[in-house]
């Protein structure tokens, strides 16, 4: 008889590590104890895993080949990993069922994806996938930086980790969020503070306000991250070139820097990507979002005109409208109504919400207060109302000609 208890034992432990779980994921893990070979929970042996959604598929001569991005199922798995996909693949939802992989990138599916213990030590490091769980749950992600604390949330300013997007989101704590820090390790929800580097998952519910909000499950939150001394810069976008000279408009940083310049760029110019790899100077184009650094010493005319130290090429692209503001009763106070292409259909028509963020650029000394019939160039936030006209928030505003500000429009 206690011969057969061990079988029954060592066949169900056997059974809880061959299927990974396909938990909720609002679900907090146990706590976990590291023996130097593997995670162990509850003394029993779990395979690594990533959750997230697919961000590359890649069907070649040397195989088929998966990008997982996310975060770790544990503290210690990877947020981001590239995994081989074998005949041995098991590709199933919560239920058993297989799903066709194709299914899964087309509807941009969140996977619990496992894998084996042997994998690279590059960024992403590789490996080889032993199963692939479709969840009934989607979700979304932001890189970014707490710019404010709430009551029971904060707002992150960031990137979008899906679509590569600057954004700005209200996220509120669910009852049972997990709060980590860098080290994995839970943390309260007072430790978290404005400046601090967080990378959050929330939804699939998100508001259509402006800014967007929506309830995370999971914040992992740099509590010890003090920001770099860095020189003076501008955050914003590249609305000229000509030759070597570049205009950014945009924001002044915390440390210095001005919201209008003209860079000059040469072979002193360090040029890099968010991640740091080097770029050329072709790299370098208009509507683009970059983050340009330079001395103190600059022209005193305007706008303002320096050397480019550096300049950091940001993923996204800018969005960008031009046409005429309309004298419009569909826009209120602090929005301009804007005739996209100066066409009278209201179909491509935008509203911005103008406010103390937007960078408005008159003409040499003209008006910076905007005026129905003035034409301009807008960029604006990739996060937009699905009314008509469409609302969105106005990021930067170029006055182009003023000639009709004064004559009232139909």
């Amino acid at each position: 008889m206690k011969k057969m208890h061990k079988v029954l034992a060592t066949t169900a432990l056997l059974a809880m590590t061959a299927v990974p779980l396909a938990a909720s994921a609002q679900d907090v893990p146990p706590p976990t104890i590291h023996n130097g070979q593997g995670i162990v929970v509850n003394q029993v042996k779990v395979v690594p895993g990533t959750m997230g959604q697919i961000t590359d598929f890649v069907n070649d001569k040397t195989g088929k080949f998966i990008t997982v991005t996310g975060r770790g199922i544990a503290a210690t798995d990877q947020s981001e990993i590239i995994l081989s996909i074998t005949k041995d693949t098991k590709i199933i939802d919560a239920k058993g069922k297989r799903v066709p992989l194709k299914t899964i990138i087309d509807e941009k599916k969140v996977v619990k994806a496992f894998y084996g213990p042997n994998i690279t030590k590059s960024l992403p490091a590789r490996g080889t996938a032993l199963t692939l769980v479709v969840q009934d749950y989607s979700f979304n992600g932001i890189n970014g930086t707490v710019t404010e604390v709430k009551d029971n949330g904060i707002v992150v300013k960031g990137t979008d980790i899906y679509n590569g997007y600057e954004d700005t989101i209200v996220l509120h704590f669910a009852e049972k969020a997990q709060l980590l820090g860098q080290d994995g390790k839970a943390i309260e929800a007072s430790e978290i503070k404005p400046g601090m580097s967080v990378k959050a998952f929330y939804g699939p519910a998100v508001t259509m306000s402006i800014p967007p909000q929506s309830t995370t499950n999971y914040v992992v939150v740099d509590t010890e991250t003090e920001a770099p001394t860095e020189a003076p810069g501008t955050s914003g976008i590249i609305t000229n070139i000509d030759k070597d000279k570049v205009t950014v408009i945009g924001d002044s940083m915390e440390q210095g820097g001005v919201n209008y310049v003209i860079l000059s760029v040469d072979e002193d110019t360090q040029i890099v990507d968010q991640d740091g790899n080097p770029l050329k100077q072709d790299a370098l184009k208009a509507d683009i979002r970059v983050e340009a650094y330079y001395g103190e010493v600059m022209t005193m005319i305007y706008p303002a005109q320096t050397h480019a130290d550096k300049i950091v090429v940001r993923a996204e692209a800018a969005i960008k409208v031009e046409g005429t503001i309309l004298e419009s009763d569909r826009a209120a106070e602090g929005q301009v109504h804007v005739d996209v292409a100066s066409d009278q259909s209201i179909n491509n028509d935008v509203i911005l919400n103008i406010s103390e963020a937007t960078t408005v650029i008159p003409q040499m000394g003209g008006d910076v207060e905007l005026k129905p019939g003035m034409t301009i160039v807008a960029y604006h936030s990739p996060i937009m109302t699905k009314s008509l006209p469409g609302i969105t928030n106005a990021e930067v505003v170029i006055i182009t000609s003023e000639d009709k500000a004064a004559e009232p429009q139909n």
